[in-house]
């Protein structure tokens, strides 16, 4: 209970940081740790959710979609409203860190104590807490070893790296969602063909992506 106590303050703690005039809006998941509201994509602070299409260790032996399972939680999380603070600008793919509010709660802290996210101390240790709270009481990607983000993309970079041309994996595609880059750790990513002569590319970063004009695919999109 004093555990749970100490996740439930924390929450609350951060997400009074917040300004209190936010108004919630309408926001469309693009995966576990990143949202578009009203053509503003937030990348969510110190936080890391396993990617769309990595599985995770159970407990007991076997796999589950725990990136699937972290969209899941998101879409859950804001789907009557959310509201994302400036946390200091934007990243390398032009994406604005923040905190974001829904229902009175911090989604970043919740996704990482429901075991649906790790907290992204290489960046900020805010959410360390509960990420050590939610590792001790062994639920969602800490019911079983498993590999964090973080190093689940690094391995697929790394392979598909070597299958690229001129070691650029990241595939640049046209459709009639628009301009869509897919990373190797991408769930279309194998199924995703580059048409050079129609005009799609190859790109050696996500930056590069951005800045030629392609944007990240959204989940379901």
């Amino acid at each position: 209970m004093r555990t749970r106590s100490a996740l439930l303050s924390l929450s609350v703690a951060l997400a009074a940081t917040l300004s209190s005039s936010a108004m919630a809006a309408p926001a469309r998941v693009v995966d576990g740790d990143t949202l578009e509201i009203a053509g503003v994509t937030y990348r969510l602070h110190g936080i890391d959710a396993p990617e769309a299409g990595q599985t995770c260790e159970k407990k007991g032996g076997g796999k589950w979609a725990c990136g699937k399972a972290a969209i899941a939680a998101m879409e859950d999380l804001v789907a009557q409203g959310v509201s994302c603070d400036d946390r200091g600008g934007t990243d390398g793919y032009g994406r604005t860190i923040g905190v974001c509010i829904a229902n009175g709660i911090d989604v970043n802290a919740r996704m990482v104590e429901t075991g649906n996210a790790w907290a992204f101390v290489k960046y900020s240790t805010d959410y360390a807490p509960i990420e050590n709270a939610a590792r001790e009481a062994g639920i969602g990607v800490w019911q079983a070893n498993t590999e964090a983000p973080w190093a689940y993309r690094a391995h697929k970079w790394d392979v598909a790296k070597q299958e690229a041309p001129e070691g650029c994996p990241i595939k640049g595609n046209i459709s009639k969602q628009g301009n869509i880059y897919h990373t190797p750790w991408s769930p279309w990513y194998t199924k995703t063909k580059v048409s050079l002569k129609d005009g799609e590319h190859w790109f050696c970063s996500e930056e590069e992506a951005v800045k030629a004009g392609w944007r990240a695919p959204i989940w379901g999109k």
